[in-house]
Parts: C-alpha cells; sequence; structure tokens
C-alpha cells in the first residue's frame, strides 16, 4: 500500500458519500474502487459520476471484495451498526461517519469486531481532523488561556421539518442530539475528555425525537460545558472556550471554521485563519488523508480520533438522551455517567 493509491469502497450513494467522493477525486493517493447500494442503479450511476470500477447493488459483494483497502459507510446512522460491523467480519478496515451507532452497546460491538478481526476502524469525525481545529486544540493543552473553565457551543437547523423526513423518524435514530448534537458533545470532548456528570432538557416531537436539546457537561476539575442542539431554530453554530487567563471564541461554523480569535488577559486578540491551501471549510479530505496515513503506517486506530474517545462520546449522548426520555426502536441505553 505504502507505494499504490488506496482502494476506497464506498457504501451508500447519499449526499455524504458523493461529499466524500469528490474529495477523495482530488486526492492523488486515493482511488475509488467500488461503491455499494441497496439499488444496484444507484451504485452503478455513482460509480460512473465518480470514476469507480465496479458497481454492487448490495452491501455484501463490496464487504467481499479482496481488492478494497477501506470501506467508507455512508449509511443514516441507523444502519452503521449492520454496515460496519458485516465489513469488519469480512476484513476490510473502515471508516464509519459519525454519529458513530445509535448507542454505545452498537459502538462497543464495533470496536470489538475492529479488534478481532485486526482491523482499522474510525470514527468520521471531520472536525477532529480539521487543521484549525488541531490548532485550537494544541493551544489550549498548551495553556495558552489557562485552565479550561467553560465550553459553549451551539449547532441548529430553522427546519421546520415534516413528520416523515428522517430527521423525526425515531426507526431512523432522528432528532437533534445525535444528528447535530454529537459536535457540540465532539469538541467539548475534544478539549476536556470525558464528563464527570451530564444534565440535560429536551423539547420532543411527538413522535418521540428531540426537536431541540441542551446538556450542561461537569467535570470534577470545575469546568462545565453549555451545549444546545435543534432541528426547530438555526443557530449561529458558535463556539467559545473560556479559561482562567483568557478566552477563544469561534464566531461560526466551529466544527469547520474559517477562524477563530484568541483573548488573553493582558494582551490584545489574536486571529487564526484557515489556511486557503488546506481546501474549502467542507471538505472531508483531511479525515480521508488521516486514514490513508494511519493505514500506512499499520494502524489500527487513529491517533487523532482514537476508539476511546468516540466511545466516550456516544456514553455522553446515551447519558443525555436518557435524562430527556429519548428511545429508539430496540434501544438499550446503558447509562454509566
Amino acid at each position: 500500500m505504502e507505494e499504490r493509491k488506496v482502494r476506497w469502497g464506498i457504501l451508500a450513494t447519499g449526499g455524504i458519500a458523493a461529499a466524500f467522493a469528490a474529495d477523495l477525486v482530488d486526492l492523488p493517493d486515493a482511488e475509488i474502487a467500488a461503491v455499494a447500494s441497496r439499488r444496484r442503479e444507484s451504485a452503478q450511476a455513482f460509480a460512473e459520476r465518480f470514476g469507480a470500477e465496479r458497481a454492487y447493488g448490495d452491501w455484501e459483494s463490496l464487504a467481499a471484495d479482496p481488492d478494497i483497502d477501506v470501506v467508507y459507510v455512508a449509511t443514516p446512522h441507523s444502519a452503521h451498526r449492520a454496515a460496519a460491523g458485516l465489513c469488519l467480519e469480512a476484513g476490510r478496515n473502515v471508516l464509519c461517519e459519525k454519529p458513530f451507532t445509535l448507542n454505545l452497546r452498537e459502538t462497543e460491538e464495533l470496536v470489538a469486531l475492529a479488534r478481532e478481526h485486526d482491523r482499522f476502524l474510525m470514527e468520521a469525525m471531520w472536525m477532529y481532523c480539521n487543521p484549525l481545529v488541531r490548532r485550537l486544540k494544541a493551544l489550549v493543552d498548551d495553556g495558552a488561556i489557562g485552565d479550561v473553565r467553560t465550553v459553549q457551543a451551539d449547532f441548529g437547523l430553522a427546519g421546520p421539518f415534516p413528520p416523515a423526513h428522517r430527521l423525526r423518524d425515531p426507526a431512523l435514530g432522528g432528532g437533534a442530539l445525535l444528528d447535530l448534537g454529537v459536535y457540540p458533545v465532539s469538541f467539548a470532548q475534544l478539549l476536556l475528555g470525558e464528563p464527570d456528570a451530564v444534565a440535560g432538557s429536551a423539547l420532543l416531537s411527538p413522535e418521540g425525537v428531540d426537536l431541540q436539546t441542551g446538556a450542561v457537561l461537569s467535570w470534577e476539575s470545575g469546568a462545565m460545558a453549555a451545549l444546545h442542539c435543534s432541528i426547530v431554530g438555526g443557530t449561529g453554530g458558535t463556539a467559545s472556550v473560556t479559561g482562567s487567563r483568557g478566552r477563544i471564541d469561534v464566531p461560526s461554523g466551529f466544527f469547520h471554521p474559517e477562524r477563530f480569535v484568541l483573548h488573553r488577559d493582558g494582551s490584545e486578540p489574536e486571529e487564526f485563519a484557515a489556511d486557503p491551501a488546506d481546501g474549502p471549510r467542507t471538505t472531508l479530505r483531511h479525515e480521508a488523508a488521516e486514514v490513508m496515513r494511519a493505514l500506512r503506517a499499520g494502524e489500527k486506530e487513529s491517533p487523532l480520533v482514537p476508539l476511546e474517545g468516540s466511545l466516550a462520546v456516544m456514553r455522553t449522548l446515551d447519558a443525555v438522551r436518557e435524562r430527556i426520555g429519548v428511545r429508539y426502536p430496540g434501544d438499550a441505553v446503558a447509562v454509566t455517567v
């Protein structure tokens, strides 16, 4: 693999799969080898669009394809356990969209499968691979604002979404928390780790999914995070990290920022901007590049998106859902926080 392109399989053909494939095409060391959908017509059209050699009308054929180095699972998250598990059991390496699964139990099962079959597995938390987010974390870790006291982050869409939409469907893991809230939770835990206590409140739909949710995470250090997500109100997507000696503000789109501002006590504000050479703020190429780097290095997980971190985020999401009373069909939520 060190001397040739990394051969990707794409499982599913929706919007996020197309966005990922478009970024793969621009990476000189990546190749889209095959694509699969439950409808062969969709797979064939996707393959023709992005230059894939093979198109499958079922997931099993893609998972069994020995010419694939890694599979990108781009299904709705309600199908992540089944799709990623199928690929891992077939001996494929996997990059799986976020949220990793519906609940902690399913994530634990995928991690166990990856370790049993000695395969690479990573959640597609592209925010963690973003160069500017990595710069922000490095500043915080280096003590630029002192000890972290609070984190605030929000992500909301205006909607309205009709009851038949996937975001309102409990069978598809609908609601604001898993689809959008995973970003504020992941941002807070990127900087502070897993919380020691979780509180939450939500507005629920008639179908039983959360239309908007507020969560407060607390740590024994005294740090707290105030997080919000919504599918009934468009928010600014802002974030702020306050420490004992300063603050970092992300004006908008904190999970793919164009810039952020560092305020050190007693100093003029410092602005950090994204490098145009890193591509547009919506690019997914950084997570793809990280997967390929790890595969070439023989690593089974990424230090940027470690499996223990993904498990910790799922524990928090399960805990929030337990507080707000959101259940999915067949759910088995084990709350440990």
